[in-house]
């Protein structure tokens, strides 16, 4: 695909490239528990594994602890362990983190504003696939 103008002579990414690092960062976010993850922390308060299990319905223990570390490897999550017995750990955004988690609740927000719509399309779709 020839978008142009190839960045990689000039230091650049190209998202349109296969082994373009921006590509890893963006199938992160767009993963559905990372966006729930995001959406869930981005008021800044900490929450609690458990807490975000509860919150985030039909995510399985693996599958949130994989989200949540790879959150924290690319900088965008704290965990933070305090010193107690049990020890207590809390998971909050960085800086990053809840600028990205603002983005996502905005898509969240559009999907909310959308639902209605979205569904009548749906329906008329399968509507004409049967017929």
């Amino acid at each position: 695909m020839d978008t142009g103008f190839d960045l990689r002579e000039h230091g650049g990414v190209e998202i349109f490239l296969r082994d373009c690092p921006t590509r890893a960062v963006l199938e992160l976010i767009a993963g559905k528990w990372t966006m729930l993850v995001l959406v869930a922390l981005e008021d800044g308060r900490p929450m609690r594994f458990a807490e975000l299990r509860r919150r985030l319905d039909g995510v399985t223990p693996k599958v949130l602890t994989q989200t949540l570390r790879a959150l924290e490897r690319e900088g965008l999550l704290v965990r933070t362990v305090h010193p107690t017995v049990p020890p207590c750990v809390e998971y909050r955004l960085t800086g990053m983190g809840q600028e990205v988690g603002g983005l996502v609740q905005g898509i969240t927000d559009w999907s909310r504003a959308n639902l209605a719509a979205i569904q009548a399309a749906r329906k008329e779709f399968d509507e004409r696939a049967v017929g």
